[in-house]
């Protein structure tokens, strides 16, 4: 075993009480909460953006294929375009692509006896291309579909039911405004509530048959509002777009969107949340790498007679640092160590109990959540070991500046 090894191991386990003891606790208690709250904030900043992420993807696809129409609001009716199978089945068969659904939108206005309400009804093909919403349902059920004709049902957000009064199973009057500007009423069962936390779109949407915004809009089969498309992995969504447009059968009218283009506001709070992440990683980093300092420091000052007798017994000044640097190794370790376990622990309880909530009002969702990325927890932990050892080298230098008759006299 090397000799500055064996020195540092007996200093550290040393049993004998001393004032850096106390400070040894203490700067192992700083560093493992200073390394749990880097890995708590990380594993929850991946679980918010993850989540609300998804819910944005689920409801709106994570690409739309729409027509062009530079001046159109992206929350809108869109102008129909026609249906294309063999496209369909092209797009399928691209990297990255795991669905595309057609869709159709169309203002439409709810009343009750008391109160009206303005949406704009998603009109779906069938089980299939209502599956991703199915997470959404709170209450009741998704539509049921039949071949002969358009279902009659209709699928209400939370806040939507909320403000008309209405609850399942009720009978909603609806208007839909005809393409010759007379209004067209028609009488729908409430199927199903539910609610995604997105407050743009709970407000925004309701979920009918396509058949019947196709009737409505005098639109035949082939006429749909675009497309959603479903991707493996949405850090793809730009490829996949650009995926699209180099297919040669891909129509010049027609324009993709992805999700990014249609919400821009909520990524770009995500995006604002990665960056304060940033800013209390750096914060607590150096407030670690602080306190370690004092520590080594006071370790230096409370050995300076023995580093005066290893000096007189022929050590070298390297020696003596690597003494130093082995025993704040072992605090830093130990820190390290401690400070990962019990992030785990707690991040373990949370996605078993969910003890932690939020107003879903504020942030999309009601529950903390948690993702674990093994790679991050290991960089935090290498990398916090990795950036002490490196700061810890230049109070180290103060062994150089021991003269060893002084500091055998040192007290």
């Amino acid at each position: 075993m090397d000799v500055a090894s064996f020195i540092a191991k007996r200093i550290a386990f040393s049993r004998q009480k001393s004032f850096s003891r106390f400070i040894i606790r203490l700067a192992i208690a700083a560093t493992a909460i200073s390394v749990m709250i880097m890995i708590i904030a990380v594993s929850l900043a991946n679980g918010f953006k993850n989540k609300v992420s998804q819910k944005v993807f689920s409801f709106i696809g994570h690409l739309r294929i729409v027509e062009k129409e530079p001046d159109r609001s992206i929350i809108a009716e869109e102008t129909p375009i026609l249906k294309n199978d063999t496209l369909e089945q092209k797009i399928r068969k691209l990297p990255y692509i795991k669905g595309i659904h057609p869709y159709a939108n169309r203002y439409a206005i709810l009343k009750t006896r008391e109160d009206l309400e303005g949406v704009i009804v998603k009109g779906l093909r069938s089980e299939e291309d209502f599956s991703h919403l199915l997470s959404f349902i709170k209450q009741g059920r998704p539509l049921r579909y039949n071949d002969s004709t358009y279902s009659r049902e209709i699928v209400l957000s939370s806040v939507t039911a909320e403000r008309l009064k209405l609850k399942l199973n009720d009978k909603v009057l609806i208007y839909f405004i005809r393409p010759d500007g007379s209004l067209r009423p028609d009488k729908l069962t409430i199927a199903g509530i539910y609610k995604t936390g997105i407050e743009e779109y709970d407000k925004t949407f309701a979920l009918a048959d396509m058949k019947l915004i196709q009737r409505l809009n005098e639109w035949n089969e082939d006429e749909i509002s675009g497309y959603e498309i479903f991707i493996d992995n949405y850090r793809n969504m730009e490829a996949a777009s650009s995926a699209l447009y180099e297919l040669p059968d891909f129509p010049p009218t027609w324009n993709t969107l992805t999700a990014r283009d249609i919400s821009p506001n909520i990524f770009d709070w995500l995006a604002l949340q990665d960056k304060n992440t940033m800013v209390l990683l750096i914060i607590i980093s150096v407030v670690a790498v602080i306190n370690l300092i004092t520590c080594f420091l006071i370790l230096v000052l409370e050995r300076v007679r023995m580093i005066g007798v290893l000096k007189s017994l022929g050590a070298t000044d390297f020696t003596v640092q690597k003494i130093f640097l082995h025993h704040a190794a072992i605090i830093s370790a130990t820190g390290i160590s401690l400070g990962a376990i019990l992030a785990l622990v707690l991040l373990w309880a949370q996605m078993k109990t969910g003890f932690l909530t939020l107003k879903e009002e504020a942030y999309y969702i009601s529950t903390v959540e948690v993702q674990i990325i093994g790679w991050q927890v290991a960089l935090i932990c290498f990398g916090a070991l990795f950036i002490t050892m490196c700061v810890l080298l230049i109070p180290s230098l103060l062994v150089k500046k021991v003269q060893p008759v002084q500091a055998i006299h040192f007290r």
